[in-house]
């Protein structure tokens, strides 16, 4: 069996100016990186009077080490839509150079549903995530020279709280002392290193609507206090200009194409579990104007990525999804059930049945929470019996949603025509799409509205430190923020172990902060790792190239 990289260079690709005229890109609004990847002009959007068409949201049961396949469902479904004759862009996030080197793997799809070049797309790309280190990294050294060179703005060394960033999994650099070696080198103090993609300048690049409202953005990043406990903002340290000078670029979106042709953006990648999740809202209204449809994804599970999606995304961008696809596995479900991942090859419709409360919570919330026509999604695989694949069309019936197999990952878009139709009838039904809370509730009371709505939990329990932190934000004048809860994606509840579709929970309010350039509040409600380490055997080991420059081992 071929292995992804192979599969993807067995295809020949089409010179990216084709695939920009399918999307209907004039020359003069591209800028090429070569002869297949190229960033689209922002002023395509201004000009293009094309109305908006369809967006269609792809998401996920909770994630299990057995594998759900969002991103390979979301390129197939494009594919197959493409095939029945629609219109249709993708819009994707861009992975982080840290997982790919790790143990999750890239985020270009996989089988015969893949965004190529996938080694490109999974490395280097066209150097967004470098420009963002470099601006995250520029406000950490003017920070850091303020205080040397005499502190005028009164910041207190112990109260900073702007890491620099790296974007690779090294836990060596989670908390550094920084500083040393006499008064020549700096003011000695503790720091921490985050991975690229959870720093604030992926999330601001990512909900920006134009270069000035980036500018804007990024002066107002809090990156510490006062020794008075008064925010101190990147505007304040005038590095917001610099900044916006380093992005320029990387707030274009990215056009590249699915092995089949079908034109994709791939723009942007702040974690879901941190902040929002999801790919640049540039690049989402840009398949917009382009598509009659466009599909994107949210990243984890649909209480984390399309909770963000929706609450956060949606409510700046002032989009209206037309439909949500919620991609399952029947292996995954078992998981969920109680079975080991060694046992999942065989037929266990006990577990099954244990385990499907877990998709049948996620299908509830998008249809009576958001009030979203929806589809479930089976990636089938070939240990599922037809009894297994049964009992979850049955379940979800009972609940109005249908069941569509998915066989992208063998077939491409050939095993995405069932649900390309499914999701085209979808998006023909009026909706009444809804938040899950107002942005006037208090700061607790949009957290509650979260975990009891989506998460199915009883309620919460805010410890002290994160009392006083909310009453802090109020008094900032904060309160107006949407939430944007950082937990473990593993499970509805805070506790990794818990799976399936646990009740009788409460939620952990460990600390909130303000991530006011975002333009959110992040509740930490866990243990929640901003620079993951590697594993015993990281997935580098296996990645080479040999002298005509192709890359191997690459998934």
């Amino acid at each position: 069996m071929m292995t992804d990289i192979e599969i993807a260079q067995s295809v020949q690709m089409k010179p990216i100016t084709e695939i920009a005229k399918t999307a209907g890109i004039d020359d003069k609004y591209l800028e090429q990186y070569g002869n297949y990847k190229a960033k689209v002009d922002l002023s395509l959007l201004k000009e293009s009077d094309r109305k908006e068409g369809k967006l269609i949201l792809v998401t996920a049961i909770t994630p299990t080490p057995a594998g759900e396949g969002k991103t390979t469902t979301t390129i197939g479904l494009a594919d197959g839509m493409r095939r029945i004759g629609k219109n249709v862009m993708v819009a994707l996030r861009e992975p982080s150079l840290g997982p790919v080197f790790g143990v999750k793997g890239g985020a270009a799809g996989g089988g015969y549903a893949q965004v190529v070049p996938m080694e490109d797309i999974n490395l280097h790309f066209t150097g967004d995530f470098h420009a963002i280190g470099a601006a995250n990294n520029l406000l950490a050294a003017m920070l850091d020279n303020h205080i040397y060179q005499g502190n005028s703005l009164n910041i207190d060394p112990r109260r900073i709280t702007w890491k620099r960033c790296v974007d690779m999994n090294d836990r060596q650099l989670r908390f550094v002392t920084d500083g040393l070696g006499g008064r020549v080198n700096g003011v000695p103090r503790e720091d921490g290193y985050d991975i690229t993609v959870a720093s604030e300048i992926m999330a601001v690049l990512c909900l920006a609507t134009s270069i000035t409202d980036l500018k804007e953005r990024l002066s107002r990043i809090i990156v510490g206090y006062t020794y008075d406990e008064k925010p101190v903002t990147a505007g304040e340290l005038k590095a917001a200009g610099a900044m916006t000078a380093l992005l320029k670029d990387a707030l274009k979106p990215n056009l590249v194409q699915t092995l089949e042709g079908t034109p994709a953006l791939v723009h942007g990648g702040p974690f879901a579990n941190i902040a929002h999740g999801c790919n640049s809202v540039m690049a989402t209204k840009l398949a917009m104007k382009l598509g009659d449809y466009a599909v994107t994804e949210a990243g984890f599970g649909a209480d984390l990525g399309a909770e963000k999606f929706l609450d956060i995304k949606c409510r700046y961008a002032g989009l209206k999804p037309d439909a949500v696809v919620i991609v399952a596995t029947i292996r995954a479900l078992k998981m969920h059930g109680g079975l080991a991942k060694t046992e999942l090859g065989t037929e266990n419709l006990e577990a099954l049945e244990k385990g499907i409360p877990n998709l049948l919570r996620h299908v509830s919330n998008i249809k009576n929470v958001y009030k979203l026509p929806s589809v479930v999604a089976v990636n089938r695989f070939p240990t599922d019996t037809d009894a297994e694949v049964e009992l979850i069309i049955e379940k979800c019936k009972e609940l109005g949603v249908n069941v569509v197999l998915s066989n992208v990952w063998a077939e491409g878009g050939k095993g995405g025509e069932e649900l390309a139709k499914e999701v085209v009838a979808l998006c023909e039904q009026p909706n009444d799409f809804t938040f899950s809370y107002d942005l006037d509730c208090s700061i607790e009371e949009k957290i509650e509205a979260v975990v009891k709505k989506v998460y199915g939990g009883d309620g919460i329990t805010v410890l002290p430190a994160a009392k006083k932190q909310i009453a802090t934000l109020v008094a900032n004048g904060y309160e107006g923020l949407p939430i944007c809860v950082a937990k473990t994606q593993y499970s509805f509840s805070d506790d990794a172990t818990k799976l399936g579709a646990p009740d009788n929970f409460t939620v952990t309010i460990k600390n909130v902060k303000v991530s006011a350039g975002a333009g959110f509040i992040v509740v930490l409600t866990g243990d929640i790792m901003t620079m993951p380490g590697l594993p015993k055997v990281p997935a580098a080991e296996k990645i080479d190239v040999d002298e005509n420059g192709r890359i191997s081992g690459l998934f």
